[in-house]
């Protein structure tokens, strides 16, 4: 039995989400799923480092499926992306050793989200970044990113309902970079809580409008209200940007 690691791009927009349901065909595992188990004829189950919601893209997504077929990489890399719709790419295939699992092997992953800045909205980018019309102080975002680098309890920062699991998490950067009216925001952490990224970036946001203060965070930190935080930031700004391993 041969281990295919896929490097995937995609366009989250029409979709419901990384994860195959059952109520739908239309997510971006089904979709490849689908199409690898008529290349191979075989009952594929693709593994992907983790979930991404709907309408949230991905530009290094990595997923990894089990397979006897004897096509090269090349060729299962060409047949990917002759027959997935358009707006899911496959960009590396490589055989990798049997005990590869992109989801539990992945050791940190970063994220991006995509603000256009400007009072002017943008038809191009309408699709991936959220319109911000009012000017952002990037100076006061920065000063709020550092409360929220180093390792912390992230539960206010997230949607997570269960109490079960740790809510704990270690953010290594996070960097905003601005080109005109773009503005992008890279998170890096050894893993995410769900919609942790499109809060913090909401709060991030909030502060940059003056709408609250950067020394705010440690005490929302604290407090693990999720109400306390800034709103969740809309879903097409957001992409998965890099897995590590």
């Amino acid at each position: 039995m041969r281990n295919i690691r896929l490097t995937i791009e995609y366009d989250g927009t029409k979709y419901n989400g990384w994860q195959r349901l059952g109520n739908t065909e239309n997510t971006i595992q089904h979709k490849l799923e689908n199409v690898l188990s008529l290349m191979s004829g075989e009952n594929i189950e693709v593994i992907g480092s983790g979930r991404t919601d709907a309408g949230v893209h991905a530009l290094g997504q990595v997923a990894n499926f089990h397979t006897r077929s004897p096509m090269t990489t090349r060729e299962i890399l060409d047949y990917c992306n002759h027959y997935l719709p358009q707006d899911i790419v496959v960009k590396k295939a490589a055989e990798v050793e049997e005990r590869f699992h992109a989801r539990y092997n992945a050791v940190s992953k970063k994220y991006m989200y995509r603000i256009w800045n400007s009072h002017i909205p943008t038809a191009f980018y309408r699709k991936y970044s959220y319109h911000v019309p009012e000017p952002l102080s990037i100076e006061k975002m920065r000063k709020g990113t550092a409360y929220l680098v180093g390792k912390h309890d992230f539960q206010a920062f997230s949607s997570v309902k269960s109490k079960k699991k740790s809510t704990e998490r270690e953010i290594y950067s996070i960097e905003i970079l601005k080109e005109r009216e773009r503005i992008d925001i890279l998170f890096h952490g050894n893993g995410f809580l769900h919609n942790m990224v499109r809060i913090m970036t909401g709060t991030l946001l909030e502060i940059g409008l003056g709408k609250r203060k950067a020394e705010e965070i440690p005490l929302i930190l604290e407090g693990k209200i999720r109400e306390k935080a800034g709103v969740t930031a809309p879903a097409q700004g957001l992409f998965l940007y890099e897995v590590y391993y």
